[in-house]
């Protein structure tokens, strides 16, 4: 048992050394070595959890979609515990506080889009509105429905709400752009919140 315990606590430094060097110098740049030295291991201990660096990379692209499919990520909490589309401005603080809990993790997508033309998240994107559904059981997504305008799918209402308040706060956050649109995120979320719920056409 202690052997075991000693092997997942290696284990989970060599993730934790590498999310956040792949999540500031990127993928490529960051060698099996840097990550040995950062985790507080040698390499072959590195080696013996993972056959190579991208084995390591795909494993926390995995760990932080297991994290948004559970109520540790804001926004799952939020989407769940909230009546879409009245909680759209919860979805947007939630949206907030996702980036800033998870930003390393987010940032690797990133670095995924530009080192690897997205291997590896298209399936996470690609499924999205199926983990909505499925986070939204038990009649969620008819009630949804019900309060949306004729012809409006309530899949894709969901995905253009997650997408607009992520990319925003990734601009805020990520990308370190203080009020990228000149106004605080409060004031922001609401404006937001106000254009999807009602349109933007007179």
């Amino acid at each position: 048992m202690q052997r075991q315990a000693r092997s997942e606590q290696s284990r989970r430094q060599v993730l934790d050394a590498s999310l956040q060097l792949f999540s500031h110098r990127g993928y490529r740049a960051t060698t099996v070595r840097d990550i040995a030295e950062d985790a507080g291991v040698s390499t072959g201990n590195v080696y013996h959890h993972f056959p190579d660096k991208e084995a390591i990379f795909r494993t926390l692209i995995e760990e932080f979609w297991a994290i948004t499919d559970s109520k540790r990520y804001p926004y799952t909490r939020a989407l769940t515990s909230g009546r879409f589309p009245d909680n759209l401005e919860q979805l947007g603080m939630a949206a907030r506080e996702s980036v800033r809990e998870f930003r390393p993790y987010i940032a690797l997508i990133y670095v995924d889009v530009i080192e690897f033309e997205g291997t590896h998240i298209q399936k996470f994107y690609s499924e999205m509105g199926r983990r909505f559904a499925a986070q939204l059981q038990g009649g969620g997504l008819q009630e949804i429905r019900e309060r949306l305008r004729p012809g409006v799918s309530p899949i894709l209402a969901l995905l253009m709400t997650a997408r607009i308040f992520f990319n925003y706060f990734s601009l805020e956050i990520l990308f370190n752009v203080p009020e990228p649109f000149g106004k605080n995120s409060v004031e922001m979320v609401k404006e937001i919140a106000d254009i999807l719920r009602n349109g933007m056409v007179a």
